[in-house]
């Protein structure tokens, strides 16, 4: 059974698309291709128990385990020597990633305090969007009792979209709560 955003992208988004943009082609319609969740975590070079707690929260909020990221060299000022670990990263596709793109636009985006809404600045000109997080416990799956440090994490979506207006126009009509300037 598809997400129900992936319902909503082959239903309503790409025929609006396609209007929009005068496409012809259903291929030539963007879509969005994997969403890509980082933490890095500076603290984990002295406590290890913090990478630790990062790797649940993180299966935890996305349903997938972890990649645990290491250092490519050392860096004497932030106490980091070469191969030891950094932060974590995923790589979600397909249902996995539909499902985590409703969870975060339809719940806990809007549980930030202070949300007036995304920024319309944080395209990279080849129609990818990064959003950053600044605490885990926006997300229903943490429960913030037992969360022993408040941290942030990055999440980028990379569209298939050949500029920032395309991808913008895609990630509206998914639901994405732009900042009104």
């Amino acid at each position: 059974m598809p997400a129900r955003l992936q319902d909503k992208y082959r239903n309503e988004v790409v025929p609006a698309l396609k209007k929009d943009f005068g496409l012809k082609n259903i291929m030539e319609v963007p879509k969005i291709e994997k969403v890509v969740i980082n933490m890095g975590m500076g603290g984990a070079s002295q406590n290890i128990k913090v990478l630790d707690a990062a790797v649940i929260e993180m299966t935890k909020i996305t349903g997938q385990k972890p990649q645990v990221t290491k250092s490519k060299k050392a860096i004497s000022n932030f106490k980091i020597r070469e191969n030891i670990p950094i932060g974590c990263k995923v790589t979600l596709r397909g249902q996995r990633m539909y499902e985590f793109l409703d969870r975060l636009i339809n719940i806990a985006i809007h549980r930030i305090r202070d949300f007036r809404g995304v920024s319309n600045r944080s395209f990279d000109g080849r129609g990818n969007y990064t959003l950053g997080v600044k605490e885990q416990i926006i997300f229903p799956e943490i429960e913030y009792d037992k969360v022993e440090k408040v941290h942030g994490m990055d999440i980028c979506i990379v569209t298939t979209a050949p500029g920032n207006d395309q991808a913008k126009r895609l990630l509206q009509l998914m639901g994405m709560p732009f900042r009104v300037q």
